[in-house]
């Protein structure tokens, strides 16, 4: 685990990547009855993938991040090379169209929130934020006077810059004032400040307490980081705010099986309606191929062509 864990950090791999990997290798070590991965081949990684399907019944993503994770411990970590396992590695996945809530249904669910965790989802709406990156925010990345909001942390390592709403920065403003006064009281008792990636703790030691580099979400309790050891205050935890939409769809009695990243893909949907060029779109989305940005042409209300339902002739 140790050696998967070094190989994994040396290429800068998200935290999150490293977790499923280390415990996909442990399942697959564990249905093997604890053999060494150097004592089994391409026969036992198809046998475990297969028995995934079968009676794991996982979806073919699942698999296929099983399938990556044992790819990569043994073509990086064992030096075995092992390109392709059988016909499973790479299993079909269906192609799925995105949740989307009508602007109605989203002001309902926000009502129903409150709080952090309200004023979080009025992010992921209005800028078309992943909840992580939302939660990830630091000060810096704030421009209120520019209107923009800087994601430095977005899924793949690339970076971009997309929309403060209007509507939402002077609730916002507020909310970053009651975190400054937070951050002072911690100074104040020897401890606070934000953690920091990678070794920029160690490049600029004074960051770790300076105001640009807090959270705009931090958590409510201090704790020690596990990397610098000092006592400090991690962002706000993304299960309390899935709970808490969860909960608030339950409460609007909305009939859609919506979750916090619904309100991204309601963002994306609601431009699209409102005339935006798709490539702007793609832009503050983040997407690397506006491929992935054209799946939210299909659930437009209107229809790509705008045609009329022979019922509606009638």
């Amino acid at each position: 685990m140790a050696q998967i864990r070094r190989a994994i950090r040396a290429r800068h791999y998200s935290r999150r990547t490293e977790q499923a990997y280390v415990r996909w290798v442990r399942a697959y070590v564990r249905y093997h009855r604890m053999r060494h991965p150097l004592e089994l081949g391409e026969d036992e990684v198809t046998r475990f993938l297969t028995d995934l399907a079968v009676n794991g019944r996982v979806s073919a993503s699942t698999q296929n991040q099983a399938a990556s994770a044992l790819l990569f411990l043994y073509n990086e970590v064992l030096s075995r090379p092992m390109r392709r396992v059988g016909g499973v590695v790479r299993a079909r996945e269906p192609v799925r169209l995105p949740v989307v809530l009508t602007p109605e249904e989203v002001r309902r669910v926000i009502e129903a929130l409150s709080g952090v965790d309200r004023l979080v989802v009025q992010l992921l709406y209005g800028s078309g934020l992943r909840l992580l990156e939302a939660l990830r925010l630091r000060i810096k990345d704030v421009d209120f006077g520019r209107g923009e909001i800087g994601v430095r942390d977005a899924k793949g390592g690339r970076g971009r810059v997309t929309m403060l709403a209007r509507s939402l920065a002077p609730e916002l403003q507020r909310h970053v004032v009651w975190v400054k006064r937070q951050h002072e009281r911690d100074r104040q008792q020897g401890e606070g400040g934000a953690s920091l990636p990678n070794a920029l703790a160690r490049k600029l030691p004074g960051a770790v307490l300076d105001w640009p580099w807090q959270w705009v979400f931090p958590s409510s309790h201090r704790r020690r980081d596990r990397v610098s050891g000092a006592v400090c205050r991690h962002h706000r935890h993304p299960t309390a705010v899935q709970r808490a939409v969860r909960r608030g769809v339950k409460d609007s009695g909305i009939a859609k099986r919506a979750t916090c990243h619904t309100f991204r893909h309601s963002f994306a949907t609601h431009l699209l309606e409102s005339g935006h060029d798709i490539r702007t779109v793609q832009e503050l989305l983040g997407h690397r191929d506006v491929r992935t940005t054209m799946i939210y042409t299909h659930v437009l209300n209107r229809g790509g062509l705008g045609v009329l339902s022979p019922a509606d002739r009638l």
